[in-house]
């Protein structure tokens, strides 16, 4: 009797466990191509986590990847989440400002720090515990995942040798979203533009330069057609982070989550310990190619700094007007930065 009981209990344990196996299908989207990594750590350390910690719950998960515009151009990541086309995307914040405008905080406040680890840090705090960050997700039918995706110090790369702001007059500077901002003041005609097309359009005279980061433009091999590289401590940047389909996330149970937020958090450290390794090699391999690399001067800095529109002023009293505290959020992330030993060239929250 004691045998036949044993058997009914593990028959019924394993009816139970089946009954709670569950396989999750998972499109996940991205606008850049894997060779940027803040799409290439989605298979280096977010697929692997997530699917170690849901077997250990008993699940198994399948991984559509569709990368490089295959379903979603740049910017239109978190829009084909919300849709539903994708469970989970890296959500463009730079790409998409009328949707996650408040996202965009340190492309309005540039020469505050180089540290992109700094600023990852302060974005994924602000966004876990900042009502006004989660706002512009809940507004747009996503939730934060994490993975903040910080880009190492922004930097001058031209056809030309800049030895002073008077280069820059008249010559056509493409610059990412608010970034565009930053040539305010040098002389130079800002153009919108993008890392999928800066390579061709540098080619063929559509401009003369660039603001851009060395991790993204060695790849990107931006030295061969833009070989004088100006190192003017513009700032590292937060350009976006992971964002998950609210309908399909609040649909998972707690512990499934928890093991996507897993994926999240070792993505968010693969990244930023790459970039951090990553980013001496890159200068050094485009020296080797052939580029003049130069330190900008403090009085170069300085003045570049001080001759630039206060943006930030601006682009808070906007957001101020349409009700989203942009003002308040502009001190907070200053406030966070400065205190985590970033020194701002300008303050530009109390300006």
């Amino acid at each position: 009797m004691k045998i036949a009981g044993l058997s009914a209990a593990a028959l019924v344990l394993m009816s139970s466990t089946a009954v709670l196996a569950d396989n999750y299908n998972v499109t996940l989207v991205a606008g850049h191509p894997p060779v940027f990594r803040w799409v290439k750590m989605l298979p280096e350390a977010f697929i692997p986590t997530v699917t170690e910690k849901l077997s250990e719950l008993g699940h198994t998960v399948s991984f559509s990847e569709q990368y490089g515009g295959a379903i979603a151009g740049v910017g239109e990541e978190l829009e084909t989440v919300e849709a539903g086309l994708a469970e989970i995307g890296v959500c463009s914040s730079l790409f998409d400002p009328g949707k996650m405008a408040v996202q965009n905080v340190s492309y309005y406040t540039p020469f505050v720090s180089a540290d992109a680890r700094l600023v990852a840090d302060t974005m994924h705090d602000l966004h876990v515990d900042d009502p006004r960050m989660q706002q512009a997700y809940t507004d747009n039918g996503v939730v934060y995942l994490g993975a903040p995706t910080s880009i190492d110090d922004y930097t001058l790369m031209t056809n030309f040798p800049v030895n002073s702001l008077a280069d820059l007059e008249g010559r056509k500077i493409a610059a990412p979203g608010a970034a565009i901002n930053w040539l305010s003041g040098t002389g130079a005609v800002g153009v919108q533009g993008n890392l999928t097309t800066y390579y061709n359009e540098l080619q063929t005279g559509v401009y003369d330069g660039v603001i851009v980061f060395a991790s993204a433009a060695f790849p990107g091999k931006l030295y061969e057609v833009a070989p004088y590289i100006t190192k003017a401590g513009l700032g590292a940047q937060y350009a976006g982070s992971l964002c998950a389909n609210k309908d399909w996330w609040d649909g998972l149970p707690e512990d499934v989550q928890t093991a996507f937020r897993a994926g999240s958090d070792a993505a968010a450290e693969w990244y930023i310990g790459d970039l951090e390794a990553f980013v001496n090699i890159a200068y050094g391999k485009m020296a080797e190619a052939g580029a003049t690399i130069t330190d900008a001067s403090d009085e170069l800095r300085a003045q570049w700094a001080d001759g630039m529109d206060n943006a930030a002023g601006t682009w808070a009293d906007g957001l101020d007007a349409a009700g989203k505290d942009g003002s308040g959020v502009l001190a907070e992330y200053m406030d966070r930065m400065r205190a985590g030993g970033a020194k701002p060239l300008r303050d530009w929250d109390k300006e």
